[in-house]
């Protein structure tokens, strides 16, 4: 019978199969459905598993474990930013990433370099004809051409089509709040590496976060700060200014101003020195503030009492140097006196009764011995005799020969002023945590100092600091500049420190002014009572309503005065 094969097939003119040909076709049959089934069960399970799995995320999304779905959803976030963001005490934001693309070339691949410049120069506003033109030329396989496109500017290179230009997805750092908190904050560089501040501080920390790195900074109490001291910057043609404002229970701080400062997001754009931190890095003789602590050393170990005093009707003359008074009242002063008279002779002869490795020892409790140590990269060492003789007992009493920072003077009051707790600084949002606490002064101590604050601002050198409807309390400071290695003086340090509301500290406020000068306002006075001052009251009249503090009416501060004012006022010499 006559076979003849018909595209690779059989065809039999009979229509006969033979047995070998039927039984190839039923193995083949057989392994097809074999093969479809199989894939038809793999895929039945693929789709089951996806389901299980889809469901357990919508139900952890939204109607489950509500931490554990937080935690899936910032891993997502956690792709899209790589740095996590900063935000203040309330959530708002100071720091984040947003994506961004930048531009590079490969110059081998331009065929006409000239045009190609010209072009790229046209569609992205602020690059140089010539500068691309010599990179393009330069004879490197790779060239950077501009970091940090807008999506405008990716686009009209895009548009362009000139094959060479190429893009690179990546982050850029943005601090939508300018130059407010910029130096809390500090910067990143190109990379997106932190290199001072917070960013630099929390560096690795934030690359592997997840959720927002809260501060303890409040933005409004921050710019109230920065909005005062700025004013007197200006006002008294200071060099430089720098305030905190801090919790007096937490050691939280709700504002760091150093002045003049810089744009976070452009930080190459000012002088590098206006990066420099006053607040935490720089070292100042702080002047007639140290005798708050030289009147609390004496007051804690008994050494003193209220009803006490010192002579001061002449010059201490010891060791070559003459110690007197600024504005003296050539009499016996009362302790109360020698703090509303801010008495240099008063204080020196109180800590040469305390004695020195008293005070050298109150001193360290304070922490003004030792660097703070808060979140910052930028923190300034204190300068301190290496041998402590008594000339250095008697000028550090009044603030002379010892500098320190802003910052650990700031922490220094609030313990003297919280019931004589010390408490370590933080820029970080404590919350519920409980702040860590070391006993410096009894709590009578503290009482007796938040007396004689008051008096300070209501009889002396810090009448300037009230705050209508506040109780505010503190002490002014001014010390001469070295110049050269001489005391100059034309150019001092000029501060105040307050706490409010003095019968029940909540906020100590602190204000600094480098080099000021007096005006015709303050017949050319250039003191921390004429010119820092000023600057803690209005900040603690705008702050306080912030932060839930009603004001006081008249009656309510005549009648905490009348409690302050018996314990001293035979005491206290009219002004």
């Amino acid at each position: 019978m006559a076979v003849r094969e018909v595209d690779m097939g059989f065809r039999h003119v009979s229509g006969r199969r033979p047995s070998r040909y039927v039984r190839l076709e039923g193995v083949s049959k057989q392994a097809l459905e074999i093969g479809r089934l199989r894939l038809i069960v793999a895929g039945m399970c693929f789709l089951l598993a996806f389901a299980v799995v889809g469901g357990r995320m919508v139900e952890l999304a939204f109607i489950g474990d509500p931490e554990l779905a937080r935690r899936v959803r910032g891993r997502v976030s956690a792709q899209l930013a790589e740095r996590a963001d900063v935000v203040d005490r309330n959530g708002v934001v100071l720091a984040t990433s947003l994506p961004t693309s930048s531009l590079f070339a490969h110059p081998n691949d331009i065929d006409d370099k000239p045009r190609a410049a010209l072009s790229l120069a046209v569609a992205v506003p602020g690059l140089r004809e010539t500068d691309v033109l010599e990179k393009l030329e330069s004879g490197r396989r790779f060239v950077w051409l501009r970091r940090n496109l807008t999506p405008d500017e990716k686009y009209a290179v895009n548009r362009l089509g000139v094959p060479g230009f190429e893009f690179q997805d990546g982050e850029r750092r943005v601090y939508p709040h300018g130059r407010l908190a910029a130096h809390i904050l500090g910067f990143t560089d190109v990379d997106g590496r932190g290199l001072s501040g917070v960013e630099g501080f929390f560096d690795a920390g934030l690359r592997n976060r997840v959720d927002p790195l809260a501060l303890s900074i409040d933005i409004r109490v921050q710019n109230v700060l920065r909005e005062e001291l700025g004013k007197a910057m200006l006002e008294f043609h200071a060099i430089g200014a720098a305030g905190l404002i801090m919790d007096v229970n937490t050691g939280e701080v709700l504002g760091l101003v150093s002045l003049p400062d810089f744009d976070p997001n452009h930080p190459a754009a000012t002088p590098k020195e206006w990066r420099f931190n006053r607040a935490t890095h720089g070292v100042y003789e702080m002047g007639s503030t140290f005798k708050l602590f030289t009147a609390a050393m004496a007051l804690d170990t008994g050494t003193v009492g209220l009803d006490d005093g010192y002579d001061a009707s002449e010059p201490i003359r010891v060791a070559g140097f003459t110690i007197h008074d600024f504005h003296g009242r050539k009499r016996w002063l009362s302790i109360p006196e020698i703090l509303v008279y801010s008495s240099n002779i008063g204080a020196a002869k109180m800590a040469m009764d305390v004695g020195t490795e008293l005070q050298k020892t109150y001193l360290d409790r304070l922490g003004l011995l030792r660097a703070a140590r808060v979140e910052l990269k930028e923190v300034g060492g204190p300068l301190s005799p290496k041998i402590w003789r008594p000339i250095n007992t008697m000028t550090i009493s009044y603030g002379h020969g010892i500098a320190v920072s802003p910052l650990q003077v700031t922490t220094a009051v609030s313990s003297v002023v919280n019931g004589g707790w010390w408490t370590p600084a933080t820029i970080l949002r404590r919350g519920d945590r409980d702040a860590p606490r070391a006993r410096v002064f009894r709590a009578k101590t503290s009482e007796q100092m938040r007396k004689l604050m008051r008096l300070v601002v209501r009889e002396g050198s810090g009448r300037r600091a009230r705050a209508k409807g506040y109780l505010v309390g503190g002490k002014t400071g001014t010390a001469n500049k070295q110049v050269d290695g001489r005391y100059s003086s034309k150019a001092r340090i000029s501060s105040f420190v307050g706490a409010f509301p003095i019968d029940n500290p909540r906020y100590v406020v602190f204000a600094l002014l480098d080099e000021p000068k007096g005006n015709k306002e303050t017949w050319n006075y250039a003191g921390g009572g004429w010119v820092a001052a000023p600057v803690v009251g209005g900040v603690v009249a705008r702050v306080g309503p912030l932060m839930g503090l009603k004001p006081l009416g008249e009656d309510r501060i005549e009648a905490f005065e009348r409690d302050v004012l018996p314990v001293t006022e035979r005491r206290l010499a009219a002004w």
